[in-house]
């Protein structure tokens, strides 16, 4: 069995162990692009080998290009996929954001030097930029465009695409919240857990099948957890406490490893306390990769 942590840790220390608001930034980013408009036609793009040249590289000499290369297995893309779809909206045209499925289009992936995806690269007068790996929050993402913006019109390029109907304007577009998350979100940035956490119970009560408001509640408790942790003693406790750091930090694998393991190990209660908690990050992990293999393992537990 893994080591648990430190009895004894502070929440000070928990805290600095864990990114807080990691796992809700990612929520909120999610629920902002589900309830997001659609991007303006042909800002939004699927490239091939055979588009490439044009999609890519000519159009890159009047507009920033910006690359997502995916692909259909990796977790983290189907994160960082729609955060990057409703900024390319939100930024009303003023780049072009090409997908790559990097199974599919292996030649381009190579052409890229993709070590691990989901990579981002820029393209401007038809020359490679890169701009981030990984699945960054919307915050970030916004961070890195706003940078290749600027670098971009300094070099000349400052076109922009389907919006020829529509004024121009230099600022990006703040998609609204879903109003339904709006008190959970102000009870979030607020480091106010239990109010977020009864907020997202009000969702769930008036609609049960509410994913969204379902994975609220068990963040919320997340967080609660790691922010107060309660005082333990036995290994089983333990235990638990180390598989919410794993959460809360984003290491699904390492929190679901610890769970299947203890669901192996225990008996009555304490088994059921650890099968239910797994299910719960299921629920929250959504489509990250780590989630089949630990379904498995939990089956080869229980049986």
């Amino acid at each position: 069995m893994n080591k648990p942590p430190d009895p004894a840790a502070s929440a000070a220390t928990l805290r600095g162990a864990v990114d807080l608001g990691a796992l809700s930034a990612q929520r909120e980013a999610q629920q902002r692009a589900a309830s997001a408009p659609p991007p303006p036609p042909g800002v939004v793009i699927d490239v091939t080998t055979e588009n490439f040249e044009k999609a890519v590289i000519e159009q890159s000499m009047t507009v920033p290009v910006v690359v997502d290369l995916w692909a259909t297995w990796c977790g983290p893309c189907k994160t960082l996929s729609p955060i990057l779809e409703m900024l390319a909206g939100a930024y009303g045209g003023r780049f072009v954001l090409a997908k790559i499925d990097v199974d599919a289009e292996q030649q381009i992936a190579a052409a890229f030097q993709v070590q691990s995806i989901p990579t981002v690269i820029a393209v401007v007068k038809g020359q490679p930029v890169p701009l981030f790996q990984g699945a960054l929050p919307e915050a970030q993402v916004r961070s890195y465009l706003d940078q290749l913006m600027k670098a971009a019109e300094e070099m000349g390029v400052n076109g922009r695409v389907g919006a020829a109907d529509e004024p121009e304007s230099d600022e990006p577009v703040e998609e609204p919240l879903d109003p339904r998350f709006v008190a959970a979100f102000d009870a979030i940035e607020a480091g106010d857990w239990a109010q977020a956490e009864a907020e997202y119970a009000k969702l769930l009560n008036d609609s049960p099948a509410d994913a969204d408001a379902k994975a609220g509640v068990l963040l919320a408790q997340l967080m609660q957890r790691v922010e107060s942790p309660a005082e333990v003693g036995d290994a089983f406790t333990l235990e638990l406490a180390a598989a919410d750091l794993d959460a809360g930090g984003g290491d699904w694998a390492g929190a679901f490893a610890r769970l299947v393991e203890l669901v192996r190990a225990s008996a009555g209660d304490e088994r059921n306390v650890a099968r239910q908690r797994l299910l719960d990050f299921f629920e929250l992990a959504g489509d990250d990769p780590a989630v089949q293999p630990a379904r498995i393992a939990l089956a080869s537990a229980l049986f």
